[in-house]
C-alpha cells in the first residue's frame, strides 16, 4: 500500500508522528499525477517545486509544532478559480491566461497554516459556468471511471483528481451543484457548506449570492477534516458568518429514529431508473438500521432551475464586467478604448460565458428587471420557505444528486438546456443557502451514484455526522477500483 491509497486523516497522523515524511507523501502524489493526468486532464497547473518546498518546511518543524498541524503533509488540489499567490489563476479562461494574484485566498492561507501541501490548480468549466468541465478554454477533463465520459462540473478537475487518487483532498466551488454533481459522477464525497460558513475572499466570483467554496474528499471524515480547517469568519469577506464554525462538528447522531425527508418532487420519472434503484437500496438500508423515511413536499422545486439560471446569469453579467482588458488579464488591440473592450471580451471569453453574460444582461435591462430578475428573487424566497417548512417535520433531507449517470464527452455540447438540467436536484440548496453533501452509495453499470443530503442552515456538523453514518451503513468501500486506464 502506498500513500496514494491513504486517507487524508491517516497521512496527517503518520506525518505528525514521524512515521513518514511529508516529502515522501508529496513525491508519491506528484508521481501519480505525472502517470495519470495526461489521460484524465484534472490539472491546469502542477506546482512540483512549491509543493516540495512546503513539504520540507513541514519536515523541518520541531516535532511538537508539527503535531499541531491538522493537515500535516497532506497533498491538496485547489480549483483554479481560487487565487494563489505563487501559482497562476486562470478560471480556465483565456482572458486570465497567465494571471498571478498578489495574495492567497483565505481558504488557501488556512490550508498552508494547517500544513497542507498545495500540489496544483485543477481544471473547471470557464469561470465555473458548466456541468461537464468541457467548457475549459484549455482542455476537457475526463472521468477516471470511464475516460469517454465527463466528470461533471464545474469542479470536475478537483473531483477527478480525488477519484484518481492523485490527491486525497481538493477544494471546489459550488454555485448550483458544482461540487456535488461532479462528486456524484466521480464517486467521491463533496460538500457545499451553509452560505457564509466558508470565506469567499479570493474566489473569482460567478454569482456572489450563490457561490460557496467546499471540500471534495474520498471519505466523509476527510471532508470534515478539510471543512474544519477552511471554515470560519473572515474580516476580508463581509458575507462570512461570525461565530464558531466548528460548532456541532463533533456532534453524536444516531440513525435510530432519525427522520429522513424524501421530497416527492425529486423522485419522479425524470430520474434514470438505475439511479433510482441504487438510491432506493441505500435508503432501505438506512431504514432497516432505524431511520424513519418521511415523504415531504418542496412545492416550488419545478421553478428552481429557471429561478437559479436567471439569478446566476444576472449576477455573472455584473461580476464579469470587470474583465475589460484594462486592469488585469489579456488585452487585445483596438482602434480606440471601446474597440479594445469589445475585442478583448470577444477573444477572451468562451461561447458558454458569452451566452450567460448576454442572458444575464438582458434579465437586468430596463423593462425586464421586474419581469425576470425581481420575480426570480421572489421565487427564491418561496423555495427557502419550502425548506424551512420541511425541516419542521424532518431532521435531514435525502435525494438523488443527478437525474442521470455521467454522460459521454461531447454528448450535450449542442444542447445547453439539457446540460443545465444536470443541476436540477442541486440548485435548490444554493438558492436556500443551506448545507448539502453527497456520499457515494453504489454503482450502476460500472458508474458511481451519489446520494445527496441536505440539512437546515448552520447544521453543517450534523450533516457531516449523518453522512458518515450513511457511508458506514451502506458499506460502500471508498477505494472503488477505477475504470479505463486507471485500473
Amino acid at each position: 500500500m502506498t500513500t496514494t491509497d491513504w486517507t487524508a486523516g491517516r497521512i496527517a497522523a503518520a506525518v505528525r508522528d514521524g512515521e513518514i515524511s511529508a516529502r515522501e507523501v508529496v513525491d508519491a502524489a506528484l508521481a501519480r499525477i505525472e502517470r495519470y493526468d495526461g489521460d484524465v486532464g484534472a490539472f491546469l497547473h502542477v506546482e512540483q517545486s512549491g509543493a516540495r518546498r512546503a513539504a520540507a518546511t513541514v519536515d523541518n518543524l520541531p516535532a511538537a509544532q508539527r503535531r499541531t498541524l491538522p493537515l500535516a503533509g497532506v497533498p491538496v488540489a485547489v480549483k483554479d478559480n481560487v487565487v494563489t499567490r505563487d501559482m497562476p489563476t486562470t478560471a480556465a479562461s483565456r482572458i486570465l491566461e497567465g494571471f498571478r494574484a498578489p495574495f492567497d485566498a483565505t481558504v488557501v492561507a488556512r490550508l498552508r497554516q494547517a500544513g497542507a501541501l498545495i500540489v496544483g490548480k485543477t481544471n473547471l468549466d470557464e469561470f465555473a459556468m458548466g456541468s461537464s468541465t468541457e467548457h475549459s478554454a484549455f482542455h476537457p477533463t475526463r472521468n477516471p471511471w470511464d475516460l469517454t465520459r465527463v466528470p461533471g462540473g464545474s469542479s470536475g478537475g478537483s473531483a477527478a483528481a480525488v477519484a484518481a487518487r492523485m490527491v486525497p483532498l481538493a477544494l471546489g466551488s459550488d454555485t448550483g451543484g458544482s461540487i456535488r454533481q461532479p462528486a456524484a459522477y466521480c464517486g467521491v464525497v463533496g460538500m457545499k457548506p451553509t452560505y457564509g460558513r466558508v470565506s469567499r475572499f479570493g474566489l473569482i466570483a460567478f454569482a456572489s449570492s450563490l457561490d460557496q467554496i467546499g471540500p471534495l474528499a474520498r471519505t466523509v471524515a476527510d471532508a470534515r477534516l478539510l471543512y474544519r480547517v477552511i471554515a470560519g469568519s473572515d474580516p476580508c469577506d463581509s458575507t462570512a458568518l461570525e461565530g464558531d464554525a466548528g460548532e456541532g462538528l463533533d456532534e453524536a447522531v444516531s440513525l435510530n429514529g432519525l427522520r429522513i425527508g424524501l421530497p416527492r418532487e425529486y423522485f419522479g420519472d425524470g430520474t434514470d431508473r438505475r439511479i433510482r434503484s441504487v438510491v432506493a437500496h441505500a435508503l432501505d438500508r438506512l431504514e432497516s438500521s432505524g431511520a424513519r423515511l418521511v415523504e415531504v413536499s418542496l412545492p416550488h422545486t419545478p421553478y428552481a432551475i429557471s429561478t437559479y439560471y436567471l439569478i446566476a446569469m444576472a449576477e455573472a453579467s455584473s461580476n464579469l464586467s470587470r474583465y475589460d482588458g484594462v486592469r488585469y488579464g489579456m488585452r487585445a488591440g483596438g482602434r480606440d478604448l471601446l474597440d479594445m473592450y469589445e475585442t478583448t471580451r470577444a477573444e477572451g471569453f468562451g461561447a458558454e460565458v458569452k451566452r450567460r453574460i448576454l442572458l444575464g444582461t438582458h434579465a437586468l435591462s430596463a423593462g425586464y428587471y421586474d419581469a425576470y430578475y425581481l420575480k426570480a428573487q421572489k421565487v427564491r424566497t418561496l423555495i427557502r420557505q419550502d425548506f424551512d417548512t420541511a425541516f419542521l417535520e424532518v431532521d435531514v433531507i435525502a435525494t438523488p444528486t443527478t437525474p442521470d449517470l455521467p454522460f459521454r464527452l461531447g454528448e450535450r455540447e449542442t444542447d445547453p438546456l439539457q446540460m443545465y438540467l444536470s443541476d436540477i436536484f442541486t440548485v435548490t440548496s444554493n438558492l436556500a443557502g443551506i448545507p448539502s453533501l453527497v456520499v457515494p452509495v453504489g454503482v450502476a453499470d460500472g458508474l458511481p451514484v451519489g446520494l445527496q443530503w441536505m440539512a437546515p442552515p448552520l447544521a453543517d456538523g450534523r450533516l457531516l455526522a449523518i453522512a458518515e453514518l450513511c457511508e458506514k451503513t451502506v458499506a460502500i468501500e471508498p477505494n472503488w477500483p477505477l475504470g479505463g486506464t486507471m485500473s
